[in-house]
């Protein structure tokens, strides 16, 4: 059940977003169509990622952090959206499937979604070992930096998909 309206008609500033995003997927991802009912946050929101994907971290342990945290937040379109995403990005269906459920399929992938669950499980309030962990499995400060980063970008897609009631336009992964 969509909770925001759908019956909006966006500003010229955000269709010219969403053709954009259209160019980009082939469609418009209905998250995006939702957000643009405010196209700052829209804007803010796709310039933020945008951000990211310039960053250190490869489209997979992108895909694998935002895997994890929407298990963990339990919402069903971003686990859907990261699902097809990731399998885009090279991630099996067999690591996905894991990544929701807050574990990794190799060492490296552990070490990633269990810090990202610890880091939703702690509010940010991490351990040492924690932080050794992830250090050990090859992750930098830089690195870990924008592991937090992909970390709050993922929980405001999914706040959002909550509150908004968002209609899952993708094949659908239940996240619960």
């Amino acid at each position: 059940m969509t909770r925001l309206s759908t019956n909006f008609t966006p500003t010229p500033e955000a269709t010219k977003t969403l053709d954009a995003i259209k160019q980009q997927f082939g469609m418009v991802p209905n998250v995006f169509k939702m957000m643009a009912q405010a196209p700052n946050v829209l804007n803010g929101y796709i310039a933020f990622n945008s951000a990211l994907g310039k960053g250190t971290l490869s489209a997979q342990e992108r895909e694998q952090i935002a895997l994890a945290v929407s298990g963990f937040d339990k919402c069903t379109y971003c686990a859907s959206a990261h699902t097809a995403i990731g399998q885009k990005a090279g991630l099996s269906s067999e690591e996905t499937k894991l990544n929701l459920a807050g574990k990794g399929g190799s060492p490296k992938a552990e070490a990633l979604v269990s810090f990202c669950v610890e880091v939703m499980k702690t509010k940010g309030n991490v351990s040492d070992s924690d932080m050794q962990m992830m250090h050990t499995a090859g992750y930098a400060d830089p690195q870990i930096v924008e592991i937090v980063a992909a970390i709050a970008g993922t929980i405001f897609t999914n706040y959002f998909n909550h509150v908004a009631g968002t209609e899952v336009d993708f094949p659908l992964v239940k996240a619960d």
